[in-house]
């Protein structure tokens, strides 16, 4: 696993290199703000939140489930199987924490505080997948590890995992057409950008549903599904419905957001 930090780069850096060549040749809504001040911070919060979770923490997802599988700790180290088996379970069960984690950020208010940087995004493109506060980073990473020791993933199901992850929400975050049959068929298996978009509407009932990442299966168990938006995708507004100006939205903006914005009406307990 030591080459995993130059897989991981070059698998985000590949597939964000696609999704930006995809949403050129097919773009699926016209972008109404700027894409150089909108990538420029977007980005920019990639290299932040890296180099943050860098410093704090000692150990990632991955050094937990070495810890893990070394001192037979977790669920899935005491059940009989072949390999590829406790690989798909550990995945699995993680996607469940993702979409849970997802939607504990949208019930609390405190949580929201940090989610909804996510959401001030005016245009929905590729970049939009990762435009994640540092804090939320930090806190999604303590979701995960603990997750990780108490069932035992293995390293390897971590790793395919984070890189799957990270390759689904550049993904399913892309300002790309897709034909209407081949979107139906794929979202059985996996979030598209179809489903996803309707998640960033600036109308709460459907910014409170579709949080899935990688699977959809989850948002159709626990009935947070919604197919559609109610204006469509070319007539939906993104965003959120206090934050309207991009020349409000900088890097420094975001960064501070959580300590001095306004949380709306977007928690469920609002």
């Amino acid at each position: 696993m030591k080459h995993e930090p130059f897989i991981r780069l070059g698998v985000f850096l590949g597939i964000l290199l696609l999704m930006a060549l995809w949403e050129i040749l097919a773009p699926r809504r016209p972008l109404l703000t700027s894409k150089k001040g909108r990538w420029f911070a977007n980005l920019s919060l990639v290299a932040i939140d890296t180099v943050t979770l860098r410093l704090i923490l000692p150990v990632m997802a991955t050094g937990v489930a070495l810890m893990a599988e070394k001192e037979k700790i977790g669920l899935l180290n005491y059940l009989d199987g072949p390999i590829w088996m406790k690989v798909a379970l550990g995945m699995i069960f993680l996607d469940l924490i993702i979409y849970l984690q997802h939607a504990m950020f949208h019930a609390l208010p405190a949580f929201w505080r940090l989610h909804m940087m996510h959401h001030t995004d005016l245009d929905f493109d590729t970049t939009t997948g990762v435009r994640f506060h540092p804090l939320e980073i930090f806190l999604s990473m303590g979701i995960k590890m603990t997750a990780v020791l108490g069932l035992g993933v293995s390293i390897l199901a971590v790793v395919i995992f984070e890189i799957l992850l990270n390759a689904t929400s550049l993904f399913n975050h892309g300002n790309v057409r897709l034909p209407a049959r081949f979107d139906r068929g794929l979202r059985l298996f996996v979030v598209t950008p179809e489903m996803h978009r309707v998640h960033h509407s600036v109308i709460i009932r459907e910014t409170n549903s579709n949080f899935g990442f990688n699977f959809p299966w989850w948002d159709w168990l626990f009935k947070t599904y919604r197919p559609q938006p109610a204006a469509g995708h070319e007539g939906m507004t993104i965003g959120l419905s206090h934050y309207r100006e991009a020349r409000d939205l900088s890097l420094g903006f975001l960064l501070l957001l959580p300590f001095t914005g306004r949380p709306g009406k977007y928690p469920f307990n609002s």
